[in-house]
């Protein structure tokens, strides 16, 4: 029996690794620091892993922005609109694809399967590949330099990435291929040749409803890297869900295959059951949840393990979490302000790591001699199960009287629009923002002053007041027809909400990575979620009375908070999305009271949370959109109901954003309105349509006629009318002479449109 782990937390305890990306940036440090202190961290994470007796150490899941870019890059697939032209990819163009420059937008950038990462998407052009650079090579090398270790690199695998490539110019599929092929073959030969004796390939993609096709496509890639070429042994690894085409699966040639025992449990062991598992292969089991932060249920996973020694050869299973611990935050000492309720209950991935250790000396030294371990562990979690924070009467009551609550608006969409027209009185193409303005250094000095209390509450929002007037006035002056309060007030979209909702807790330190250098601290959903008085009303009501112009409310969706949250176990997703939605529609309905007549629920997070197979995509909509209308539905027909996304691919996803009836949907099109256009073509959708005409990613300011020209592609599949202009996301990340001048060319793009339009009339 060995313990290893798919992967590690790159971050570091207080973000080490974030303030360091963005010292480069801003160019606080040179580029010979930065990478000295690069490797501190790599080196700082082994440790971690040996301290932990981890028998094989995982090596090559360190990045400086995103795996899959890091591939991209290694294997020259940079688009031409870098001009790129060098044998190497400098840290100048990497992060212009991550980030964009003045001159190139940044790659399409989108969710990492069901998970809150976002990663690069690699873009084919017709490049032809090379192995420019070995990254997980000199990772190894490195590591064997300064440890005695048996050390496993990591790589996501060739199907995996195979399948993300985003086919902008692949006219020739089997040439493509057979060059990535290739790099691959390449570079497995030469971490064989440095002395790896197991080298990991991550396929996710295995885990999703892949075709017959897909999967033939897989194991030709395989059975054409040909390890007899190399000395290593191949380890296969699937996460996020039980792997598909298991018969066929089991028979590629490598050494070892990985499956995930948590989220993919029933179907992977009925699988094992039904066709066996080779005899001359490793079983790498996730037996501990690598995406949540509740400690393991020992006796459970002990008792799984059992039954799995049972199915596979002597010596031939390993142990590990289910998925890299990059998911969860990375360790819990840091966390001071917790219940003890609440702090035992919980695990980090260091703590994850001491799990696996209990769990292998149980299996390995003596079977008995952790059952106080393990009975410690039960009593711990039912002591929490059968808290009063989970046995709130109302909020139960409240689920028990669900069937009596309307979830459809009185009115059809075609009646609501009129009735907001007339009450609005909005120009063509109406022109907002998504809801959040620059978070500046004074932003964030103020609010860190009032959490140490260094300012009283009075001076918090004095401050916070003097931003949102300055903020309606830069509106006013640019002329958007919609406006916004700005959100100076919130940290994160979703924390601010848990933060102001009973059945919530939050950490110090509990950071996980979001895309890039952006990272999150994710509440904790522990108990009943119950709306207690109003959270956005003070400064929405306040904004308001600050123009004549109308000011939307801005509230995060139920499903949003559900999917970035860790959220109970003890209970359905679904019943904390309706707990939720209970919660934010008395919300919704003390902003109608006071006069708010735009309200915008972002849903950003309704996509990702689909299960990863096909067959499960209708039970998980059915609720989520069914949440999502218990909380919007309650409002009067003239009260304009906003939703947003962003990251969403929209090809297969129409009929649930019609479901949700909400009437302005805003969605990013700036990167790819092609696919909008496809998916809209044959598809009928009647409602408000806010398209996403730039970047807010990146710091480059665009051009009128890149706005114009997303508007006017996505006109070819909607009508005039159904159409808003807005950026693609909210504008927290962006600095304000950034965003004033993005904004300044958005209304002139709107204008432009308007006068277009008048003239084609006349």
């Amino acid at each position: 029996m060995k313990s290893t782990v798919i992967g590690y937390p790159y971050i570091g305890p207080n973000r080490e690794w974030k303030k360091t990306i963005e010292a480069f940036w801003s160019k606080e440090i040179s580029e010979q620091q930065f990478e000295v202190q690069m490797k501190e961290y790599r080196l700082a994470n082994i440790q971690v892993q040996l301290d932990a007796k981890i028998d094989i150490v995982t090596v090559g899941d360190f990045t400086y922005y995103d795996r899959m870019l890091d591939l991209a890059a290694m294997f020259g697939i940079i688009p031409a609109r870098y001009k790129w032209n060098s044998d190497l990819v400098s840290l100048e163009t990497y992060y212009a694809m991550a980030r964009g420059n003045q001159s190139a937008p940044a790659s399409e950038m989108t969710k990492w399967f069901n998970t809150n990462y976002h990663y690069i998407v690699p873009e084919y052009e017709g490049q032809t590949l090379k192995l420019l650079d070995n990254k997980p090579l000199r990772y190894y090398l490195e590591a064997k330099e300064n440890f005695n270790a048996e050390l496993k690199p990591t790589i996501i695998g060739p199907g995996t990435f195979y399948f993300l490539t985003k086919e902008v110019a692949m006219l020739n599929k089997p040439s493509y291929l057979l060059q990535l092929i290739n790099v691959y073959s390449q570079l497995l030969s030469e971490l064989s040749a440095a002395g790896a004796k197991w080298i990991q390939l991550e396929e996710p993609i295995l885990s999703t409803s892949l075709s017959k096709e897909d999967m033939k496509i897989i194991s030709e890639i395989y059975e054409q890297l040909n390890p007899d070429n190399y000395s290593s042994n191949l380890l296969l690894q699937t996460y996020f869900e039980s792997a598909e085409w298991y018969e066929e699966l089991i028979k590629l040639p490598v050494a070892g295959i990985g499956l995930d025992f948590v989220h993919g449990l029933e179907e992977n062991i009925s699988n094992i059951k039904k066709f066996g598992f080779p005899n001359d292969k490793v079983l790498a089991a996730g037996i501990i949840n690598g995406r949540d932060i509740w400690i393991t249920p020992l006796q459970q996973s002990f008792k799984l393990l059992i039954e799995l020694e049972s199915l596979v050869s002597p010596n031939h299973l390993w142990i590990q979490p289910s998925c890299s611990l990059m998911h969860v935050p990375v360790s819990l000492t840091a966390e001071t302000k917790l219940t003890k309720e609440l702090y035992e209950n919980l695990a980090f991935a260091n703590e994850k790591l001491q799990e696996l250790a209990i769990l292998k000396n149980a299996l390995t030294n003596n079977r008995d001699a952790n059952q106080e371990a393990f009975e410690q562990n039960r009593l711990t979690r039912e002591l929490l199960n059968s808290s009063s924070v989970r046995q709130q009467e109302e909020v139960l009551k409240n689920i028990k009287r669900l069937s009596e609550i309307q979830i459809t608006r009185q009115s059809a969409y075609a009646i609501r629009k009129d009735r907001q027209q007339r009450l609005l009185q909005l120009p063509d193409f109406p022109t907002t923002t998504i809801g959040s303005f620059p978070q500046t250094a004074e932003v964030k000095r103020n609010r860190s002053q009032h959490k140490k209390g260094q300012i009283d509450k009075e001076q918090h929002d004095n401050f916070i007041k003097n931003e949102i007037k300055k903020w309606i006035a830069y509106q006013e002056e640019l002329e958007l027809d919609v406006l916004v309060h700005g959100e100076f007030e919130r940290t994160d979209m979703v924390e601010y909400f848990g933060e102001k909702l009973v059945g919530f807790a939050f950490t110090e330190k509990a950071w996980v990575v979001s895309y890039g250098s952006r990272c999150v601290k994710p509440p904790i959903i522990y108990g009943d979620v119950r709306w207690e008085k109003p959270m956005t009303l003070d400064e929405t009501v306040y904004a308001q009375s600050l123009t004549t112009k109308p000011v939307k409310g801005m509230l995060t969706g139920p499903i949003t908070i559900l999917n970035w949250s860790f959220v109970r176990d003890d209970v359905p997703r679904s019943i904390v999305a309706q707990q939720i939605a209970l919660a934010l529609r008395k919300e919704i309905e003390a902003l109608e009271t006071a006069g708010i007549r735009i309200i915008q629920v972002d849903e950003p997070a309704l996509r990702e949370g689909l299960p990863l197979k096909a067959s499960k995509h209708d039970a998980y909509l059915d609720w989520s959109i069914d949440a999502f209308k218990l909380a919007t539905s309650g409002v009067e027909d003239e009260t304009q109901i906003h939703t947003h996304m962003c990251y969403c691919e929209f090809n297969d996803f129409i009929e649930p954003i019609r479901a949700l009836d909400a009437d302005v949907i805003s969605i990013e099109t700036s990167k790819s309105h092609g696919e909008i256009i496809e998916a809209f073509k044959n598809a009928t959708y009647t409602n408000s349509i806010g398209l996403g005409v730039y970047d807010i990613h990146s710091p480059r300011v665009p051009e009128i006629d890149e706005m114009v020209a997303v508007v006017n592609d996505s006109l070819e599949v909607l009508l005039p009318e159904q159409c808003w202009i807005n950026p693609d996301c909210g504008l927290k990340t962006r600095k304000t002479d950034e965003t004033l001048a993005a904004l300044e060319i958005m209304v002139n793009t709107a204008k432009l449109l308007r006068k277009r339009s008048v003239q084609s009339v006349n």
